[in-house]
């Protein structure tokens, strides 16, 4: 029994892969020009027989890239390919999210002389999609759609460890397990949200918002001094109340407290000083702004 395929054989099989695939089959001269290439490469808007000269392969990929498939291209024309698969994106718009993984391999003629590569590319973006959304899911608040404490911790060391100033805000929703209690919890979470619609709409735009907790959000806003924070979150507090009060008619008091410390040492250190001047905040009869000292 034959253990291989004859030359004739493999070219067939080739052949029904590379027409019935959506993966992307190309044949490269040693210098990385497309010699021959599969019909899927149309995916990218490209049709090759109508072409005088086959594009090159760093035509094929977005500019951040190109230098890392001519470095594969090249080490496959020295003999010194991988397995690996490149994830590399497309300069073209075929394929959703224009994502794609490469893998390229050298080619031998009958004196096993390495003229050529074969390159194969598969769509990829439907994976990239799903690691996008999952992303997503592991940084924002399902609530509210804001980023949450993890995101708000890992931007506040970010800001640490480059001695940047800012100041951050934490904003606590006052008496929120009362109101839970008296009105339900579709109540409670009609409030988390309008309360993060104000925050978006009455802070800059480079400020980041987070929910850290129940009813509890952080503002991280950059290069601001605490005295320029406190003047930033002072509407977010009037307006807050006012809208309770028109909202419920003064049958409960709606209103937010508010802990200010400017980021220094740690991001731990930072939290610790804002819920301090929290806490103090509180104590003095909520509806109000301390910082911490």
């Amino acid at each position: 029994m034959r253990a291989e395929f004859t030359t004739r054989e493999r070219l067939a099989v080739y052949g029904l892969l590379a027409d019935h695939s959506t993966d992307i089959i190309l044949k490269t001269d040693r210098r990385g020009f497309v010699l021959a290439a599969s019909p899927a490469l149309e995916q990218l808007g490209l049709a090759l027989p109508a072409m005088l000269i086959g594009p090159h392969l760093r035509d094929l990929v977005h500019p951040d890239f190109r230098d890392l498939i001519e470095d594969e291209h090249r080490w496959a024309m020295a003999g010194q390919s991988s397995d690996d698969w490149l994830e590399l994106r497309t300069a073209r718009e075929g394929c959703r999210g224009q994502w794609f993984e490469f893998q390229v391999r050298p080619m031998a003629d009958q004196g096993d002389r390495i003229d050529g590569a074969l390159v194969v590319m598969r769509c990829i973006a439907r994976r990239k999609s799903l690691e996008e959304r999952l992303f997503a899911a592991e940084f924002t608040d399902p609530l509210t759609r804001l980023t949450n404490r993890i995101a708000f911790v890992a931007m506040l060391d970010h800001l640490v460890a480059r001695s940047r100033q800012a100041t951050v805000a934490l904003f606590d929703i006052d008496h929120f397990m009362r109101l839970n209690m008296r009105f339900g919890q579709n109540a409670g979470d009609d409030l988390l949200i309008a309360f993060a619609g104000l925050l978006r709409a009455m802070t800059r735009s480079d400020d980041i918002i987070s929910r850290v907790g129940g009813e509890r959000f952080a503002v991280i806003f950059p290069a601001l001094a605490p005295a320029a924070a406190v003047a930033a979150c002072l509407p977010v507090v009037e307006t807050f109340a006012e809208a309770g009060r028109a909202a419920l008619s003064g049958t409960f008091a709606v209103s937010t407290s508010v802990g200010v410390a400017e980021i220094a040492l740690s991001a731990d250190h930072t939290v610790r000083q804002a819920e301090l001047a929290l806490f103090l905040a509180k104590a003095k009869g909520r509806s109000r702004i301390e910082t911490a000292r």
